[in-house]
């Protein structure tokens, strides 16, 4: 679990990062010595404006810092999620930003072990993949079934490929905040 003060870090530099790429300048170096963004997680940053998605992009495996991931990860949901147009500095001031910081996976051996909003969803089979956040069950009032179906479709995968034996399911935890615009909110782990 993050302390309040580690979130708002976060937080505050997604959205300097993103304010300094319109400006043209360089960010000053982030320096912490907090323990909780020094070690190596996975995360995702999520961008809504007006209430809609406008980006959403993660790094699964943690390859470097949490900050770092949260630092690629903003600049990549605003300019690289594919299914929308490359972020422009007047969207900036109605931006929100919500972090999920996750926690390792686990292999799933009988779907009864998800648990609708308490988990995210990595569907693996072959090279097809897709991942849904924890949140993203609840916000849809999906029950286990459906949210293993949307899974699989984000995967590219038929609806019904989660009963495949050669599809591997994996359950996470994530901790998930949002904007310093707004109260900073847990929606739990």
């Amino acid at each position: 679990m993050l302390e309040d003060s580690d979130k708002v870090s976060l937080l505050n530099l997604a959205r300097t990062t993103l304010e300094a790429y319109f400006s043209q300048e360089s960010t000053m170096a982030f320096q912490t010595d907090s323990p909780g963004l020094m070690e190596h997680k996975g995360a995702f940053v999520t961008l809504h404006r007006k209430g809609e998605l406008r980006g959403c992009i993660g790094q699964l495996d943690s390859d470097r810092e949490l900050y770092k991931v949260v630092e690629r990860c903003a600049l990549s949901a605003a300019f690289e999620d594919g299914r929308f147009p490359p972020l422009q500095q007047k969207e900036l001031d109605d931006l929100d930003i919500e972090i999920s910081v996750l926690t390792p996976f686990q292999r799933v051996r009988d779907i009864d072990e998800i648990v609708v909003g308490k988990h995210g969803l990595y569907i693996v089979q072959s090279f097809y993949r897709g991942l849904l956040l924890p949140q993203v069950a609840e916000e849809y009032g999906w029950d286990r079934r459906t949210f293993l179906e949307q899974a699989c479709y984000k995967a590219g995968l038929s609806v019904s490929a989660w009963k495949d034996p050669q599809t591997e399911i994996y359950i996470f935890e994530a901790e998930v905040f949002s904007d310093p615009k707004n109260p900073v909110q847990d929606s739990g782990s």
